[in-house]
């Protein structure tokens, strides 16, 4: 999606929702001294382009004990197109799977896991990502301590 449709009041719309996806068209428009109609209008208009793709509630992780996060490297043997999206489509229906990332260099696919303990991790990797035909190797980083987490993406200069 191209952000020439994106104006500084659209930027200022979506920077506000990504600190709080609950704040109503009336609270933005006071944020930004706009009218609400105006803001209402605009936050459809971003949703149709496909800018707003859906509103989720972040959860504590402390809070909830017992949860691995691992990032696991994958190589794959086969880089052809197909291969690829292959990959991607197998790896898309493992729940455990929260990210994927085709990148480039040395690994081809980073994945971010959550798991429940080092058991259902063993059982993901014997049961599901070594049974996928193209993958070569892997390799996995546990998370000990989560120093940042960022969702929001930086609308400055778009």
């Amino acid at each position: 999606m191209s952000t020439q449709y994106l104006d500084q009041t659209d930027r200022e719309i979506l920077k506000l929702l990504q600190q709080d996806a609950k704040l109503t068209s009336k609270e933005i428009a006071a944020k930004l001294r706009r009218r609400p109609s105006t803001i209402f209008t605009r936050f459809n208009r971003l949703k149709n382009l496909g800018y707003i793709k859906d509103s989720v509630t972040l959860i504590d992780r402390e809070k909830l004990t017992g949860l691995m996060i691992v990032f696991i490297n994958v190589q794959l043997a086969d880089h052809s197109s197909g291969a690829l999206t292959v990959f991607q489509e197998q790896i898309r229906v493992h729940q455990e799977v929260m990210e994927c990332y085709h990148t480039t260099g040395q690994i081809d696919f980073v994945l971010k896991i959550v798991v429940q303990d080092m058991l259902a991790y063993k059982e993901f990797l014997i049961q599901k990502l070594s049974k996928m035909t193209n993958v070569q190797a892997y390799t996995s980083h546990f998370v000990i301590n989560e120093a940042k987490r960022e969702l929001a993406y930086p609308l400055e200069n778009i």
